[in-house]
């Protein structure tokens, strides 16, 4: 994998996939309201079982994405940590190999940007990050029927990631945030969601800020032949 990030317009699917990073940076550079269009609509023809779609997708930008930011980010620093996902993204008790790679990108962000182990102010301040979509001028809130099932879960992977990737046709770069299903209950003050929702992920999307230290990290992936096997 190539550790260059473009930050123009990708023009294949190997490159755009290639070059997807969940970026925590943006530009105030407004994105145009019929490229988001352009993107949800064409993302909406992922797959799904009996063609059910299962996405719902709110895009906040302007007076409704600050008073969301600033709603979530007042609740993350009264009660960080104390509040919970409508469902389980990780598991309860962690294990090998899964363990080791999170703490190995845990680590490697925390690093690159000099927190230490122990600095719980500026650990606080990087996630609360999150609550600003770093700073992205469209911020996406993704719903789903609490009433469905595993399947259409998956179905919903496959609309997100069609997202990120034609994010990047389009110059674009995106950082889907789990982080704001912990805050659905402030979600729903601001946004007309009905009971019957479920938040599963937030996400930014804007122009990269290529001056930022932060967008500098590229991850790593195991190697093809520890999760493929071929089987003549």
């Amino acid at each position: 994998m190539s550790s260059h990030i473009n930050y123009d317009v990708s023009p294949s699917v190997s490159d755009a996939i290639d070059t997807r990073r969940s970026l925590r940076a943006f530009l105030p550079k407004t994105v145009e309201r019929g490229i988001i269009e352009q993107i949800l609509s064409t993302a909406a023809r992922a797959p799904s079982g009996t063609n059910m779609q299962p996405w719902k997708t709110y895009i906040t930008t302007g007076k409704t994405r600050q008073e969301l930011c600033e709603s979530v980010s007042a609740v993350f620093d009264e009660r960080a940590g104390t509040h919970t996902s409508e469902v389980r993204y990780y598991p309860e008790n962690w294990f090998e190999p899964y363990l080791g790679r999170r703490r190995q990108v845990g680590w490697a962000l925390y690093n690159l940007l000099g927190i230490k182990k122990g600095d719980r102010e500026r650990t606080h301040a990087q996630h609360r990050r999150n609550f600003q979509f770093f700073d992205a001028p469209v911020g996406l809130i993704f719903t789903i029927h609490r009433d469905l099932a595993t399947g259409s879960w998956l179905d919903y992977g496959m609309f997100m990631q069609n997202v990120m990737l034609l994010a990047r046709e389009q110059g674009l770069h995106t950082c889907p945030q789990a982080a704001w299903a912990d805050y659905h209950a402030t979600v729903r003050q601001v946004l007309p969601l009905d009971d019957n929702e479920i938040v599963v992920s937030g996400m930014a999307l804007g122009y990269a800020d290529p001056s930022a230290l932060v967008n500098s990290l590229v991850t790593e992936r195991i190697a093809t032949s520890e999760h493929v096997s071929f089987l003549d």
